[in-house]
């Protein structure tokens, strides 16, 4: 009976360690799972951190757009570029002096037209100038019509460079964050190819890469 306690031992022992290893080797897959878990969390929150960091150094573009609609010049301003605010309020004004001035000599041209006609005595649009007195009425007429013409293109001129001072803001808020560091390159690569017909061709393809 002896020999079968000593079998009945060892069988014990041997399942006892098996028992033992294959708890150990279980815990160390569960600690390493979730110490994997948990790098994968960290990972996560450092992405999110960077996008947020990202976010408060970069305005949105909308944002941007809607302050250059509001206010001209305050998307530059919110772009960093204030240097673009005089360019964009000296256009302003440089079209506001031109449009104030072609306005000026259309009111007199159009008062000297009127007054040219001996029926219209009553000088409805105000006294015609001297240096435009005795002037001939067709010719009158004519320079009346094209300084109205530029007045009201330069109407449409202020309202384009109201918007293209908006586009502008909007376009740099959304190009500012691209890559143009001097850590990219390009690589061109010429080679034979083929045409859709059939034909020998040369094909050519630009890669953009890091150093």
């Amino acid at each position: 009976m002896k020999w079968v306690k000593f079998v009945f031992g060892l069988v014990f022992s041997a399942l006892f360690f098996a028992t033992g290893t294959a708890q150990s080797t279980f815990l160390e897959r569960d600690y390493s799972l979730i110490e994997y878990r948990t790098g994968e969390i960290e990972s996560l929150l450092q992405e999110e951190r960077e996008e947020e960091n990202s976010n408060n150094e970069y305005p949105s573009p909308r944002s941007v757009m809607y302050k250059s609609l509001m206010i001209p010049g305050w998307g530059q301003i919110e772009n960093r570029q204030i240097w673009k605010v005089p360019i964009v309020y000296g256009l302003f004004a440089g079209v506001g002096f031109y449009t104030v001035f072609l306005n000026d000599q259309y009111q007199e041209y159009r008062a000297a037209y009127y007054n040219s006609f001996p029926d219209n005595d009553d000088q409805r649009f105000g006294p015609t100038p001297e240096r435009l007195q005795g002037i001939n009425a067709n010719q009158l007429q004519s320079e009346r019509n094209s300084l109205r013409n530029q007045r009201d293109f330069m109407f449409v001129v202020m309202g384009l460079a109201y918007g293209l001072q908006a586009l502008d803001a909007y376009v740099y808020a959304h190009m500012r964050n691209f890559d143009v560091s001097d850590d990219l390159s390009a690589t061109t690569t010429v080679g034979p190819t083929l045409m859709a017909d059939g034909r020998p061709g040369v094909s050519l393809r630009l890669t953009l890469n890091r150093r």
